[in-house]
């Protein structure tokens, strides 16, 4: 398996912003457009690819940051296909990744 990373720190920002570009800097609907998606797309069809999305060393999140990046995706391509494709580490605040799987089954859910 080879795995894409992304830290998001270093990759887009130490402050991660708002759920839309109209509220603020470093939105997570930017991060989808700039930085996830393409990544994402990129390996959608490619069975021994994934993406790890690194959550450590910046200010903290909002849940609406988390929810449009997460949830956002999972809307857009589906949420088995991001279960799969996608995987989220974080020493700093272990606790989000719960919250990050919640809204991804939230969208499986509402399917």
């Amino acid at each position: 398996m080879e795995y894409i990373k992304i830290l998001i720190a270093k990759d887009f920002s130490k402050t991660p912003g708002p759920r839309y570009k109209k509220e603020g800097s470093f939105s997570a609907e930017l991060f989808l457009e700039q930085i996830l998606e393409k990544k994402f797309t990129d390996i959608l069809e490619k069975k021994d690819k994934k993406i790890i999305i690194d959550l450590d060393g910046t200010l903290g999140y909002g849940t609406s940051f988390l929810e449009e990046t997460f949830g956002g995706l999972a809307r857009k391509y589906g949420a088995d296909k991001v279960s799969e494709k996608i995987e989220v580490a974080s020493k700093e605040e272990p606790w989000l990744l719960e919250d990050i799987k919640s809204y991804i089954e939230d969208v499986k859910k509402q399917s």
